[in-house]
């Protein structure tokens, strides 16, 4: 029976549908078995190279391990030498630095403290931390370098042992080699003895044992307090950083890290954790090294490891060789200077006076000797790297040399040493004595307080920072105040940062960068490190250097607090500074810190004493002369043979100028506008005005009362029965520059009848003085108005005839700020 011919095209369209899809069954699923057989294969061959690769490492492991089983990697010692090629120290590891000890005889809190901080999971893996690898690993990625360690115990063991400390993928793989092998070898307790004894501690020691020893004076690992167990097990991650001499305030950072880590694992108790971290170091029980130039041979040691990114134990042991810029001759002075106790305070129990002290070439920033301290080969405390308060020793580089810097003043410019507050801040000259308006170079050489902070506020104290930052002293924000004109500072600066910026007053304007390394080869006399000469900067001109030279010569002269420093006939310049004391509850006139800070034309030194840690037993009774007079003895013998140079003079400039003094000042009573008048001779300068200053009886200073452009001025602000001092200066405010004091007259006010002056006298005018560095005030003259009795001028303060040296006025700023 015929069909419709429209069923029958559908009828066949269906069928063409099925027979297609039954058509494209067949190659579809042979493509599918065809991608699941080439899965397979790649993941057995993923598998075999898994396999294989693992075996290459396993067995590179065990090559590595068995080819150097007893080595150690401390067989070649590296060397340091001096300019002219001469062995001065080699860094030799002896066994006398490394002492081994059983697994059964170190304690079991010992051996926690160091799981928990270095592996917590060294008792569970086999030799690698995947975890603890791939955190590494992405933060490795993050950095964009390999910075990041994260090895276990063990492969850190295999490191030390075995291979160098190349940060290289390479390298990680085969201390994972080697810790896999050693895992399948040796015991967790054979590994971690190992470890324990192996393991670097900072200042050439080798071994918990040793260590133990040479920081906290314990032979017995059992008797090891938890705050001191915490101290060793911080060290291993950075010993040039953590070990509790070099730098006890990180190592104590760094041992509250620790006490956490026990804590959080629950290895020790809440009130173990807190009183073990109140702890404060006592670093006077490490004990001694031996050998020449401690002090010089350590700063070389931490300079290199700055430098080259290698690890102390590698800087010791492999072979370096480490060209350095010490002049021997001048270490062996220093240190026999210090050495000497008569150079010192005597203290009252075994916590000696300390001192520190660095010379530098001016002209490269050589370092040429140094020392860290009078028992340095005990303690290994380098002061010459730890922040003090500078006190006065600070004013040139924040005062007197930022404002001379800024073209507006001289070392003839005038200053006010007036007593004045800042608002809640008022500065004081420690003898209590003024002398109002004075010439720089008397201020700076006196070390008069008030004048500092004066000039400091005058200029802005932005711009003493800034002068102070391109020094290279780079102050905080707390900083940002006028005590910081009396080197009252937050943190301190370092006898290091002080030569350095005084060497740039010393040669011409320039910033040297402190370096006691001129090159480090390796045992194959590879360069790996040589300094560069360009880093030197410019940040000053030639003529402020000379100008605020100029200015520390005065200080070193006759009548300057840093008198004791001179020596040989040298031009000589440089700055006294101390700080008070600031003990609480305790009044001393003692001090926490003296300074003296100076330079020949040849080289620049800083010298600091004090206590390290001042109380109300041990702070200095003496003042900035014992570090003026160390200088001098140091320096002395240390330049002996050294050609005499001159300090670099540039051309260009200014002559000395001074303004004219004011002659044929008269003070008269006028009972009509009951006043006193004041009549003066002018000077002929342009732009000439004149300041009245004057001193009522019962006031201990006088004050300016009064600025006017003629040569008079009538005082109506009088009292009956007053007796009043005036003086009068010439000011020329285009130059900041005034003049010396006129001579003094002094007026008794009564009512009634006219002022005449005394008998011999014409209305108070007497002759000027000769001009001297300080001129003695006269006796003032007398002008009695009748009607009432001659009264007696007050009798001006006398200039301090102390040795200025052991009493500088302006030495001991207020107490710095808390910090």
């Amino acid at each position: 029976m015929n069909q419709p011919e429209g069923q029958g095209t559908i009828s066949r369209g269906k069928s063409s549908k099925a027979k297609g899809k039954g058509k494209s069954k067949g190659p579809r699923k042979g493509r599918k078995k065809a991608v699941l057989i080439w899965i397979f294969f790649v993941v057995l061959f993923a598998i075999v190279c898994a396999v294989v690769g693992y075996l290459l490492v396993i067995l590179n492991g065990e090559r590595i391990l068995s080819a150097n089983v007893n080595k150690l990697n401390l067989d070649k010692a590296s060397v340091i030498v001096d300019q002219n090629d001469k062995e001065i120290a080699k860094l030799y590891v002896s066994e006398g630095n490394r002492e081994f000890v059983s697994f059964d005889k170190i304690p079991k809190k010992l051996q926690d403290a160091f799981v928990a901080t270095e592996d917590k999971r060294f008792f569970e893996h086999n030799g690698i931390d995947l975890l603890g690898i791939g955190r590494a690993l992405v933060k490795d990625v993050i950095a964009r370098s390999a910075k990041e360690g994260a090895s276990t115990i063990t492969q850190q063991l295999s490191k030390n042992l075995f291979l160098n400390a190349d940060k290289t993928i390479f390298r990680k793989g085969t201390e994972a080699s080697i810790a896999l092998a050693l895992e399948r070898k040796w015991s967790k307790q054979q590994i971690l003895e190992l470890y324990l004894n192996r393991i670097y501690f900072g200042k050439g020691q080798y071994g918990v044992k040793t260590a133990a020893k040479y920081y906290f004076n314990v032979s017995d690992l059992d008797k090891l307090e938890l705050w001191q167990i915490a101290t060793l097990a911080g060290i291993p991650k950075s010993p040039g950083t953590y070990n509790p001499i070099s730098n006890p305030e990180r190592s104590m950072d760094r041992r509250a890290v620790v006490l956490k880590l026990m804590y959080d694992q629950g290895l020790i108790s809440l009130e173990e954790k807190e009183a073990a971290a109140k702890v404060v170091y006592d670093i006077k029980k490490a004990s001694g090294q031996t050998g020449k130039y401690l002090t010089y041979v350590d700063y070389v040691l931490d300079e290199a490891i700055e430098k080259t990114g290698l690890s102390e134990e590698e800087l010791r042991s492999a072979g370096y060789r480490i060209t350095t810029t010490i002049n021997t001759k001048a270490q062996t002075a220093m240190e026999n200077e210090f050495a000497n106790a008569e150079r010192f305070e005597t203290s009252k129990d075994e916590r000696l006076v300390q001192g520190s002290m660095v010379i530098m070439d001016q002209y490269d920033g050589s370092l040429i000797a140094m020392v860290g301290g009078r028992d340095y080969q005990i303690q290994g405390l380098n002061r010459v790297t730890q922040q003090r308060q500078p006190g006065s020793s600070f004013k040139p580089i924040v005062d007197y040399g930022a404002a001379i810097d800024t073209g507006d003043y001289y070392p003839w410019s005038t200053v006010q040493d007036v007593k004045k507050c800042y608002g809640n801040y008022c500065p004081s000259n420690s003898n209590g004595n003024y002398l109002g308006t004075i010439p720089m170079k008397q201020a700076i050489k006196e070390s008069r307080n008030a004048s500092a902070v004066w000039l400091l506020n005058e200029i802005g104290i932005s711009k003493g920072l800034s002068f102070a930052e391109k020094l290279g002293i780079k102050l905080e924000k707390e900083d940002r105040n006028l005590s910081t004109a009396l080197g009252g500072l937050y943190r301190g600066v370092t006898p290091v940062q002080m030569v350095r910026a005084y060497g740039a007053f010393a040669n011409g304007g320039t910033l040297q960068d402190p370096h006691s390394i001129l090159k480090i080869e390796d045992s194959r006399g590879k360069k790996v490190y040589e300094y560069d000469e360009s880093s030197a900067t410019r940040v000053m001109s030639e003529n402020t250097a000379y100008y605020v030279t100029q200015l520390l010569q005065g200080v070193v002269q006759k009548g300057g607090t840093g008198v004791r420093a001179n020596f040989g006939g040298r031009p000589i310049a440089g700055k006294t500074g101390t700080t008070q004391a600031g003990i609480p509850n305790f009044k001393t006139t003692g001090n926490r810190d003296v300074w003296f800070v100076g330079y020949t034309p040849e080289w620049t030194a800083a010298v600091w004493y004090g206590y390290d840690k001042t109380d109300k037993d041990h702070y200095l009774k003496k003042s900035s002369g014992q570090a003026a007079a160390m200088f001098s003895a140091v320096m002395s013998k240390a330049m002996e043979g050294v050609k005499h140079k001159s300090f670099p003079i540039p051309s260009g400039l200014k002559d000395d100028e001074k303004l004219a003094g004011i002659n044929g000042l008269i003070a008269a009573y006028s009972p009509e506008q009951v006043s006193v008048e004041l009549t003066w001779s002018p000077v002929a300068n342009e732009g000439m005005t004149y300041k009245i200053y004057r001193k009522v009886n019962g006031e201990a200073d006088f004050r300016k009362i009064a600025e006017t452009a003629d040569p008079s001025y009538d005082d109506y602000a009088i009292l009956p029965d007053q007796v009043i001092t005036y003086y009068v200066t010439a000011y020329q405010a285009s130059k900041k520059m005034e003049s010396a004091p006129s001579e003094k007259v002094t007026i008794t006010v009564t009512t009634g009848l006219e002022a005449t002056p005394p008998p011999g006298e014409e209305g108070g005018e007497v002759d000027p003085p000769e001009e001297s560095e300080s001129p003695p005030e006269s006796p003032p003259i007398e002008i009695v108005v009748p009607g009432g009795s001659p009264t007696p001028s007050p009798t001006p303060s006398p200039t301090p005839t102390n040795n200025p040296s052991e009493t500088p006025i302006g030495d001991t700023p207020a107490s710095p700020p808390a910090g």
